[in-house]
């Protein structure tokens, strides 16, 4: 590596030379700490036989590093204006490939397919502004790529909400739904004024690892379960679940047949009791068809 971009002169340098502010409407801060990118990267990159899918590049102060660890980098970018900086920021590694399409618009299954299929391990890597933190991941997610982990950093608060553990005030069902399809790790806390511009708040990585999940349960169906279990925060499981199923006698044997107490909250209820709870609502549901 001839000069590392994630530092306050070389991002301004940078910057200048190619006449380029960091636009708010894509959610831009610049990293300039390198000690912090590297530790980014290492993790990212699982082995040195890894594919990195990045997306959002930027001027490239994280991909570098990747490209340092990796086979290859394929970066997703929208600015337009930014193919010219990566060309010649990054112009040191022939492993770097720029792709300007948006990534939520991908066929993300096929790319992971083509690259899988030549003997290659995906990853992917990212530093998400806030608003489109949670689109990306449950398009990750939703996909059923073959991705072996991601790599992600996001705003603190949101990350925060993804590793919650029970009985915490940031668990809440996205918790649940990310837990029961990732095992979340923390990687780091990264504060605000390693950022240029200075955002309003701090940062953490986390990296997601698939489970393999239970093959009975439809996740159409148990979803929206947590989802309206977690309605009204301050409400017992057993109102928020009644309105769920429209009857809270039913609501009721059907906590109490799962172990379940009906005065607790969502908020104490492990990802192990969401899934029997779901199990025993669909097996009355069943019976009460078959009936």
């Amino acid at each position: 590596m001839k000069k590392p971009i994630a530092t306050p002169s070389r991002t301004k340098e940078i910057l200048e030379t190619h006449g380029m502010f960091a636009k708010k409407n894509y959610g831009q801060n610049f990293l300039i700490e390198s000690g912090i990118v590297d530790k980014i990267a290492r993790h990212a990159v699982l082995s040195d036989h890894c594919v990195v899918f990045e997306i959002g590049p930027g001027i490239g102060a994280l991909t570098q590093y990747l490209c340092e660890y990796a086979k290859k980098v394929v970066s997703f970018e929208i600015d337009e204006r930014l193919p010219d900086v990566l060309a010649d920021t990054l112009q040191e590694y022939d492993n770097f490939e720029l792709v300007m399409s948006d990534f939520l618009e991908i066929d993300l299954k096929e790319w992971c397919r083509t690259y899988r299929e030549e003997g290659y391990d995906v990853v992917i890597a990212a530093n998400l502004p806030y608003y489109i933190t949670t689109p990306i991941l449950f398009k990750i997610f939703e996909s059923k790529a073959d991705v072996a982990a991601i790599t992600v950093m996001m705003q603190k608060e949101v990350a925060d909400r993804f590793a919650a553990e029970v009985n915490t005030k940031d668990y809440n069902a996205l918790s649940i739904i990310t837990q029961y399809r990732c095992e979340v790790i923390p990687v780091m806390k990264v504060p605000k004024n390693v950022f240029l511009p200075k955002p309003n708040v701090d940062s953490a990585v986390l990296q997601f690892r698939f489970r393999d999940t239970p093959q009975n349960i439809e996740e159409e169906s148990f979803f929206p379960l947590v989802k309206a279990c977690f309605r009204q925060r301050r409400k017992t499981i057993l109102n928020n679940y009644g309105e769920y199923c429209q009857d809270k006698q039913q609501a009721r044997a059907e906590l109490e047949k799962s172990g379940i107490d009906c005065t607790r909250r969502a908020e104490s209820v492990t990802l192990a009791e969401f899934i029997n709870l779901y199990e025993v609502h669909r097996n009355e549901s069943k019976s009460t068809c078959e009936n």
